[in-house]
Parts: structure tokens; C-alpha cells; sequence
């Protein structure tokens, strides 16, 4: 296990207490979100050419099943969301006083951390509890206002093919989502790491998020989807979790963000075109409509600026896409302004031939109808 340890730790009252002393690090490899040699690996294996593992049915009888919705009423107050710079992932609360469970390339490289609760209430990331790079598993914590709900973590050992699976995180920004399917497969992708294959669907901003079998109880943390076939998506046992709970080594924020950072890249010279709406387009619009685009662009610009800033312009462009199509599904039928500008961002895409100029073409798009809105909203009349 890639357990490193960082200089400092923090108390609550924020000040850092002394170093510890320096300890060897292994050299950074390439973080989840490329998706390189993991997925290359866990993609083989799904397709039979490498091995799999299972554990054989207890005999002892099982507790009683939950209902997907049950296991959501249950589960989702604990289920949180974790926000940088750029950066929108899923994390689950394991302890009432603030720790909480995330993937490790949701908090790489952030100095300014943030968790909403379920109550909607923000709270600063104090610390990081433990990391596995690895296998992308962190534990975070935050001052608890009060006594937190928290999930049980399960057996992930006996975890079979075929068994019932729940995920909860936010796809997109679309908060607490719930999806069900089975464990397609339990994948051994080298000896130090075991995948769980999932039919249940994930997508960018479900990152973090928790697995769940039957009974309620986490057997996972949904990771990442391959995207070399269809419905090949993965999670990291959540055996590896109970490792990093009993074994914190607490660093402060900063320091963390500064020894996990990727070095920038250089991206594309961008010339912005950002059209500027009378408020006359937002004629016809509920306050329902007005709210499916607020959140939904705020949503996908929070999924796709990490993707477009890693130089994964095409996925950022499909996000975007996505989200102006789903956002047109979903006004009213005399939300006709907003609907037409979305259009002819989509428009305006199609007709260019680079994915980044693609997505700054909706990026535009959304940022004129984010502007429009929020003037309606601060009162402007022009």
C-alpha cells in the first residue's frame, strides 16, 4: 500500500501543530482520472483475458434485503459533496465527527476543499486523514457541527458476480443519484489491487461515492468507468477503506494540495464569444425552468473544467453537450429563449472541427445564459 505520510498535522482551532519528521515517497504515478494503466487492465480482464475472483456463499443465513429506495432513504443524508477548484466528486461520512471516505483523485492537487452536506451546509476540509494512491481511496475530515449520520461498511470479501448493487453520488452535478445493477465481475487487476466490475451506471462527478450491497452496507467506492466498452464500470473494495481508518497519519489541506499537484499543462490560446441576452429571453420561464439551468450548467462546468484542463477536450465537449440536451428536455413548453440559445450552441459546436473550440462554443453558451439569469435574479432590467 502506497500509504505516504506528509509533514504536519492540523488541529480544529486550524493552526498546524510541528513537522513530523520527513519520511521516504514513492514517486507520483498517473492518477486515476487518465484512466491509463488501471482501466487498460481492469478493461482486459472484463473481457476474459485476465483472471477473477470470488468468495464462496456463507452459510450463515443473510440479513434481510433492502429495496434500492430504502437502501437511498437510508443512506443518502450521510452521502456528501465534495467541491475545489475545477473539481466535483462524492464522498460518504464513516465517522460522526467528520471523516469522510472520497476517491483520491477528487482532493489531488486542491488547496481549497469544501463539503456539502445534506442540509446543504459547506464546510472547509481541515485535513487528510489517509490517502492510497494506489488504489484512489482518501479520508478527509471537517469540523462536525454535530453529530454525523455514517455509513456501515460491509464485507467486501464476499462480495460474488451476480450480486445486487446501489450507487449514490452525482453524475454531472445532479445530486444524489441513485442507480442499482449487479457486481458484473470482481476483477484481480494485479496482485496488490482487486476492482469491483459494476453494471450499475456511474459517470464523472459520482467519483467518491459509495457502493452498496443489499443489506445497506458500503462494499465500494465508485472509482471510475473504462471507456474502451459499455457499462464497464468500477469501484475500489471497500476492505482497502477499513485499512486507511486505522491507520490515519493526518496532513493539513495544504500541504497535501501542494505535494499531489500536477504540473500544468499548456492549453489551447481561446477566443472567447459569449452572447449577452436581454432579459426577454428568459420571457415564458418558470422559476422551475430558471433552476434546471442554473444547476445543470453550474453541474456540467464543475464535471467538464477538470476533463477540458487534464486535455480531455472531447469528453468536456460530450458533457457539455449532454447537459444542453437534457437541459431542453426538461424546460417548459414556454421556456422557448433559453431553449433556442442552447441550440445554437450546439449549433455553433457542430460546425468546428477542434473538440477544445467545441467545448468553449458551449462553455459560451452556457456562460450567457448563467449571465442573464443571474441579472434576472439581481433585479436588473436591461
Amino acid at each position: 500500500m502506497n500509504h505516504r505520510s506528509l509533514k504536519g498535522e492540523l488541529r480544529d482551532d486550524g493552526r498546524p501543530s510541528p513537522p513530523l519528521p520527513a519520511r521516504s515517497r514513492s514517486p507520483r504515478r498517473p492518477l486515476w482520472p487518465r484512466l491509463s494503466g488501471l482501466l487498460a487492465a481492469a478493461a482486459l480482464a472484463a473481457l476474459g483475458c485476465a483472471g477473477s475472483a470470488g468468495q464462496p456463499a456463507s452459510s450463515a443465513p443473510p440479513p434481510a434485503a433492502m429495496t434500492p429506495a430504502q437502501i437511498a432513504a437510508r443512506a443518502t443524508p450521510a452521502v456528501v459533496t465534495i467541491r475545489g477548484d475545477g473539481s466535483l466528486g462524492a464522498g460518504f461520512l464513516v465517522r460522526e465527527d467528520g471523516w469522510i471516505a472520497t476517491n483520491f483523485h477528487v482532493i489531488a492537487g486542491i488547496p481549497d476543499l469544501k463539503v456539502v452536506l445534506w442540509d446543504q451546509s459547506e464546510h472547509p476540509v481541515l485535513e487528510v486523514l489517509a490517502f492510497d494512491e494506489d488504489r484512489d481511496l482518501a479520508i478527509v475530515r471537517i469540523h462536525a457541527p454535530r453529530k454525523l449520520p455514517l455509513l456501515p461498511l460491509g464485507d467486501s470479501r464476499a462480495v460474488r458476480p451476480g450480486d445486487p448493487v446501489v450507487a449514490i453520488g452525482h453524475p454531472l452535478g445532479l445530486a444524489d443519484t441513485v442507480s442499482n445493477g449487479l457486481v458484473s465481475a470482481v476483477r484481480v487487476v494485479d496482485p496488490a489491487l482487486t476492482l469491483l466490475q459494476i453494471s450499475a451506471p456511474i459517470a464523472p462527478g459520482s467519483s467518491g461515492g459509495p457502493l452498496f450491497n443489499e443489506r445497506g452496507e458500503v462494499i465500494g467506492v465508485a472509482a471510475a468507468v473504462a471507456t474502451q466498452g459499455q457499462n464497464l464500470n468500477f469501484g475500489v473494495p471497500a476492505d482497502y477503506l477499513k485499512r486507511l481508518l486505522v491507520r490515519p497519519d493526518p496532513v493539513p489541506l495544504s500541504t497535501f494540495a501542494a505535494e499531489t499537484a500536477d504540473e500544468e499543462q499548456a492549453l489551447p490560446a481561446v477566443k472567447r464569444s459569449v452572447p449577452h441576452h436581454a432579459l426577454a429571453i428568459l420571457r415564458g420561464c418558470t422559476e422551475g425552468d430558471l433552476l434546471v439551468l442554473a444547476r445543470t450548467m453550474d453541474g456540467a462546468i464543475q464535471v467538464g473544467s477538470p476533463l477540458y484542463n487534464q486535455g480531455d477536450f472531447a469528453s468536456c465537449y460530450h458533457i457539455y453537450e449532454g447537459a444542453s440536451l437534457d437541459m431542453e428536455r426538461r424546460l417548459g413548453p414556454s421556456c422557448r429563449g433559453p431553449r433556442q440559445a442552447l441550440a445554437e450552441g450546439r449549433r455553433k459546436a457542430a460546425g468546428l472541427d477542434d473538440n477544445a473550440a467545441q467545448a468553449w462554443a458551449m462553455r459560451d453558451a452556457f456562460d450567457g445564459l448563467l449571465d442573464v439569469i443571474l441579472r434576472k435574479v439581481h433585479g436588473d432590467t436591461q
